[in-house]
C-alpha cells in the first residue's frame, strides 16, 4: 500500500508521496496509474518528496502521461504546506531541491496552518518572438524558460481559443524538440492578464505557477503590463511579481489539501 495525499494549487491538482516513508520503485508507471481520472486517484500528475543533500527538500513531478517535468509552481507550493504542516520541515522559509534549480520558499502561516507560499522561481530566460504555421494559422510565439519551456501568445480573448488543439499542436511543433507549455493570454489591463494553459504531458489544466511568471515576463517585455500583476488562471488567481534588481520572479498563491488516504500500487 502506499500513502498518498491529495492537493492542489488553484485547481492544479497531484498527489504527492512522502518518500521518506513510500518507496516509489517505478514513477513514471505509478503516475500514469494515479492520475488517471477513471481508474485511479485523478490528478495532473504525481510529486514524490523526498531528502536532499543539499536542500531541505526535494520533490520530482511526473505528469499524467508519465514523463518527468523540470518544476511545477502550484505544486511546490503545495509541498512547502505539505513539509511544514506534517513536521518534516518546521522553518517558514525552506528550500527545495528540483530539476530547475533550488527554489525558496516563504510559508505565511496562521494558528499553525500555511494560508499560502510565496516562492522565488529565479532567473527567467527567453528567446526573440519568433511565427509558425499551425493548420494555416500563423501564431507569434514569445519562448520564454523558468526552467522549463513556454510558448507565451497574446490573444485577444482566451476563451475563443481553442486551448487543447493548438496547444497540442504547438506544444509537439519540431521547433520544440521536448515539448513545450503553452500560455494563450489576454492582457485584460497594466496589472492583470488573463491565461489558459495546455501543459504538456497533461493537457489543458485550470493553473500552471511556471507559465503565469512566462506570462509576465513575455508581457512585460512587449510593455503590455508592469513589473507586478495579477494573472487569472481558470482555477483562481496568482499574484507574479519581476524584481528586476534582482532578475528574479516571485510567484504568491495558495495551497489546499484535498483528502489523505491509500492505494494499492505493486
Amino acid at each position: 500500500m502506499v500513502f498518498f495525499t491529495k492537493m492542489h494549487g488553484i485547481g492544479n491538482d497531484y498527489v504527492y508521496i512522502n518518500c521518506l516513508k513510500n518507496n516509489i520503485k517505478n514513477p513514471e508507471l505509478f503516475a500514469k496509474f494515479v492520475s488517471n481520472r477513471n481508474f485511479g486517484i485523478g490528478s495532473d500528475g504525481v510529486i514524490l518528496i523526498d531528502k536532499s543533500s543539499s536542500c531541505d527538500l526535494k520533490m520530482r513531478i511526473f505528469n499524467y502521461d508519465g514523463t518527468e517535468a523540470e518544476m511545477c509552481g502550484n505544486g511546490i507550493r503545495c509541498v512547502g504546506k505539505y513539509a511544514y504542516e506534517k513536521g518534516l520541515v518546521k522553518k517558514d522559509v525552506m528550500t527545495v531541491e528540483t530539476l530547475a534549480g533550488v527554489k525558496v520558499l516563504k510559508l505565511n502561516i496562521k494558528n499553525g496552518y500555511v494560508i499560502d507560499v510565496t516562492v522565488n522561481m529565479g532567473e527567467p530566460s527567453f528567446k526573440n518572438e519568433e511565427r509558425i504555421k499551425i493548420q494555416n494559422k500563423i501564431f507569434s510565439i514569445i519562448p520564454v524558460s523558468m526552467g522549463n519551456p513556454h510558448a507565451i501568445i497574446f490573444v485577444k480573448d482566451v476563451n475563443q481559443v481553442d486551448v487543447f488543439l493548438y496547444g497540442k499542436l504547438i506544444s509537439e511543433n519540431h521547433i520544440f524538440p521536448n515539448r513545450t507549455n503553452v500560455e494563450f493570454v489576454e492582457i485584460v489591463d497594466k496589472n492583470t492578464l488573463k491565461v489558459r494553459v495546455y501543459e504538456r504531458g497533461a493537457g489543458e489544466t485550470l493553473a500552471c505557477g511556471t507559465g503565469a511568471c512566462a506570462a509576465l515576463v513575455a508581457s512585460n517585455m512587449k510593455g503590455y503590463v508592469d513589473k507586478k500583476v495579477d494573472v487569472i488562471l481558470k482555477g483562481g488567481v496568482l499574484k507574479i511579481e519581476w524584481n528586476k534588481r534582482e532578475n528574479n520572479i516571485y510567484m504568491t498563491g495558495p495551497a489546499t489539501q484535498v483528502y489523505e488516504g491509500q492505494i494499492d500500487f505493486k
